[in-house]
């Protein structure tokens, strides 16, 4: 496994980019109480070479980064990065999000992004066979070289990364916190072996999710999901309820022309209405694991 990426400082594209100052003015983009990952994807759309730090006066942004980077230590993060659009390692395949992030945080192995991915998720209060047919599922994907990417959450998350790493796989968190927090609080440890050996990828500005609301906060759960669908191949839902908030990232998946995948047990739950209504739209309903295999490319998804 490769080593704990630190943060870089002398990262280039066509113009030198400073991380550390588009990190702190992506936070200060944020100040706003009205921004949203929406404002900000429209702000950028209208200046589509622009980087965050054109927006920022150079001394604010250096005061969020220094900021970042204290709460960061306090917290016991040690090495993190950032990737910015625009400069180096941004991966391009994020761009077909409606709202696509201009920043993202991360912990770990970063190359993990350019590996061949599925997302697989699903709800925080599977049943027994749900969580089954999430360590069988991983398993196969695992032996078929995809890398699992998941949302670190409770239930189906949970079990498809605990599942990779058993099965000697690769596994990528894109969470819904920023780095320094952990939802839910009993998977911390869990987040900091992905951390240290794989990778973990947040794009929530730090600053405004330490200074509001608890339940503003949960909407940056959803917008991972959309996030989590364009890094990967294909996503792959094992059991969710009809407000699951795992529909939100089915529906990305078919926006962004990537591969939805459904279990076959979920459109046998005559109390679902979801999983029939998306096979409409485009999704594939999975009976075995073949299924999955067929439909996926032989080579990583690049756009």
């Amino acid at each position: 496994m490769a080593p704990q990426a630190a943060l870089a400082f002398s990262d280039l594209d066509e113009r030198a980019i400073s991380p550390f100052l588009e990190m702190g003015a992506y936070e200060y983009l944020w100040d706003n109480d009205a921004a949203s990952f929406k404002s900000i994807a429209e702000k950028f759309a209208a200046h589509p070479n622009a980087i965050p730090s054109d927006f920022v006066p150079t001394g604010k942004a250096l005061e969020k980064a220094a900021y970042v980077r204290r709460v960061f230590a306090e917290a016991g993060i040690k090495n993190f990065g950032v990737r910015v659009h625009g400069a180096g390692e941004y991966p391009q395949k994020l761009r077909v999000a409606q709202h696509p992030v201009e920043l993202l945080y991360y912990q770990g192995w970063w190359d993990l992004v350019e590996s061949r991915s599925v997302a697989v998720v699903g709800t925080r209060e599977p049943s027994p066979e749900g969580l089954a047919r999430t360590r069988k599922l991983v398993r196969h994907l695992v032996e078929d070289d995809f890398t699992i990417v998941s949302g670190l959450a409770k239930g189906v998350d949970t079990e498809a990364h605990t599942t990779a790493i058993a099965a000697g796989g690769r596994t990528i968190a894109v969470i819904g916190t920023p780095l320094s927090h952990t939802y839910p609080k009993t998977n911390v440890e869990l987040q900091k072996r992905l951390a240290e050996e794989y990778l973990v990828i947040s794009q929530v500005p730090l600053s405004k999710y330490e200074r509001q609301d608890y339940r503003k906060n949960r909407l940056f759960f959803p917008e991972r999901n959309v996030t989590m669908s364009a890094l990967t191949e294909a996503t792959i839902i094992v059991e969710a309820g009809e407000t699951s908030g795992t529909l939100i990232q089915a529906k990305a998946a078919l926006q962004q022309g990537r591969k939805l995948f459904i279990l076959d047990s979920c459109f046998r739950d005559p109390k679902l209405t979801w999983p029939a209504k998306f096979a409409q739209r485009g999704a594939i309903r999975v009976s075995e694991y073949d299924d999955i295999k067929r439909h996926l490319s032989t080579t990583s998804h690049a756009d």
